[in-house]
């Protein structure tokens, strides 16, 4: 039987209380919880509204703050135009998998470091380690990821362009390319 989720109630004085161990946590409580793969949610105390996408929004934020940020300015615009757009739905599946499939390479080469290196490569004793394969490993693995985004980028070019296809053929008098909009001009 599947371990029931973590129940954290947040109350109006903006405190976290875990009901499983029946204390007040913080939201670097529930940061160790999100890296132990923990399943939790968290939810208004008063009423029980789902709160987790907010408080791991939280979390996100203030390691945003913390001085080596993973989101550079144009990202972080760039995903706020997606808010309203059409394609707003579709982004969310795209970042998720894109952010899984970048997890899968992380583990297989976790697991190259291993055999490479012997022993085992998470945990604090092997950092080094760690830091030690990817700095030889660096070159290679952006290449890899570069040719990652670029398959990407053209997946998602193909799929832009069945769509506007797709749309030509339903409305074949009324849709006009966004390349002739410009040429009309």
């Amino acid at each position: 039987m599947a371990a029931q989720s973590r129940l954290i109630k947040k109350y109006p004085n903006r405190r976290l209380y875990d009901t499983r161990t029946s204390t007040y946590i913080t939201l670097a409580d529930v940061k160790e919880l999100v890296l132990a793969h923990e399943a939790f949610q968290v939810v208004d105390a008063k009423s029980g509204d789902d709160l987790t996408r907010a408080i791991l929004l939280q979390i996100i934020l203030e390691e945003e703050a913390g001085g080596a940020p993973m989101f550079s300015s144009d990202l972080l615009s760039q995903m706020i135009r997606f808010y309203g757009n059409a394609m707003q739905g579709m982004m969310g599946n795209y970042i998720e998998n894109n952010i899984k499939s970048f997890t899968e390479v992380q583990a297989k080469l976790k697991e190259q470091a291993k055999v490479l290196y012997g022993g085992e490569t998470a945990g604090d004793s092997s950092q080094d380690l760690w830091a030690q394969f990817l700095k030889f490993q660096g070159p290679a693995m952006q290449h890899m990821m570069g040719t990652y985004v670029e398959q990407s980028q053209k997946m998602f070019q193909q799929m832009q362009d069945t769509m506007q296809e797709q749309t030509r053929k339903i409305f074949p008098g009324i849709y006009v390319k966004p390349e002739e909009k410009t040429e009309k001009k």
